[in-house]
């Protein structure tokens, strides 16, 4: 059986949930390969896992096949920039980078990379594939959407480089339902800044964005501040033979993982269901509650890297994560941004987090 090293990079919340998602793929019974994990970060925070202080030492000695970049937004541009000559593979959280990086330096230094995809995990979500097999096996064609996506975190402390990082699954989501040659078109962008995080005084919390998918108008409103969790896409399609036909998608609610979706038209008779999907009674084993879809996608990545397997679902390769970050960089850019508001006027004081749910 052969071996694969993962190095991640980051071992942090991010980081420790691709730890644990890679321990459950270990082995025969995972994806027939046993895998060697190190990791790298700015302080040596646990003893199970062998640590380099530095990426060029990780690079050098350890040699990895994998490379699962988990560090904070702001230094993901430094990281990916360090892979300069790295020919592995690239997992990498998303945004890809911030909008002061250099996206063009960051490209350049993957270029010699085996292959890349970018942590957009709602893609394994079944009520995203579901929606999408059934879009493209019945011709439907996009008249209409809305998604919102948001969730709180405030005062959570660690670095964020704001909502674009949370509005970047609901437009990969929509961008999904419709042909590759329909890019989003952005026509409008509002957004408020606050001190939520402890990146800033005037971070973006929040945005909401027009935009044209082909010939379908679509809204979308996501926060970082949202109080609740609520992660919704709802679309209107067109069948072939003119009908209109309805979807409506939920995920993470209650719990992470627990995503359902219904497809339903309208007829004299009533709503008929076309299609329905729902997670949420699913029982998942504890070592793989709140990284389901995650693990789903560490597995493709592992398995294109033993065996060449292509993935179950297209990873977000690095030429469509560039796309999605000059959209996101557009949409800092041109946004008429009010605020800020102030959470913690009088300074803020930052509490270990128990609720981890709550940051999902």
């Amino acid at each position: 059986m052969s071996t694969v090293k993962v190095l991640i990079a980051g071992m942090g919340y991010a980081g420790s949930r691709f730890l644990s998602a890679l321990r459950t793929l270990d082995g025969p019974q995972g994806v027939g390969a046993d895998l060697e994990i190190a990791y790298h970060a700015r302080h040596r925070t646990r003893e199970d896992v062998p640590y380099f202080p530095t990426l060029k030492e990780a690079l050098a000695d350890f040699g990895p096949d994998l490379v699962i970049v988990a560090v904070t937004d702001s230094a993901h541009a430094e990281i990916l920039g360090g892979l300069t000559g790295y020919r592995g593979f690239v997992l990498a959280e998303k945004p890809l980078t911030s909008r002061h990086d250099d996206l063009d330096a960051v490209a350049h230094a993957l270029r010699d990379t085996s292959g890349f995809a970018m942590d957009l995990v709602e893609r394994y979500s079944d009520a995203t594939t579901t929606l999408r097999d059934y879009v493209h096996r019945h011709g439907l064609s996009l008249v209409r959407a809305h998604a919102t996506w948001g969730k709180d975190r405030i005062n959570d402390h660690r670095p964020t480089v704001g909502v674009t990082s949370e509005v970047i699954h609901s437009l990969d989501l929509l961008c999904g339902l419709v042909p590759p040659d329909h890019p989003v078109e952005l026509t409008g962008a509002l957004a408020v800044g606050s001190d939520f995080s402890v990146s800033g005084d005037t971070v973006l919390d929040s945005v909401a964005l027009t935009a044209k998918l082909g010939e379908a108008p679509v809204t979308v409103y996501s926060s970082f501040v949202n109080i609740t969790r609520q992660r919704t896409v709802d679309c209107v399609f067109r069948a072939p033979d003119g009908r209109l036909v309805y979807a409506a998608a939920e995920y993470d609610t209650p719990v992470w993982d627990a995503d359902r979706l219904r497809v339903w038209r309208r007829t004299d008779r009533g709503e008929e269901t076309l299609c329905e999907v729902d997670t949420r009674g699913e029982r998942v084993p504890e070592e793989l509650r709140a990284i389901v879809k995650l693990r789903r996608l560490v597995a493709d990545a592992l398995r294109f890297v033993v065996r060449g397997e292509e993935p179950a679902v297209p990873f977000a390769d690095l030429d469509e994560s560039i796309e999605l970050q000059r959209l996101l960089n557009r949409i800092e850019e041109t946004a008429h941004t009010t605020g800020p508001a102030r959470y913690f006027p009088a300074g803020r004081t930052i509490t270990t987090e128990v609720d981890w749910e709550r940051l999902g």
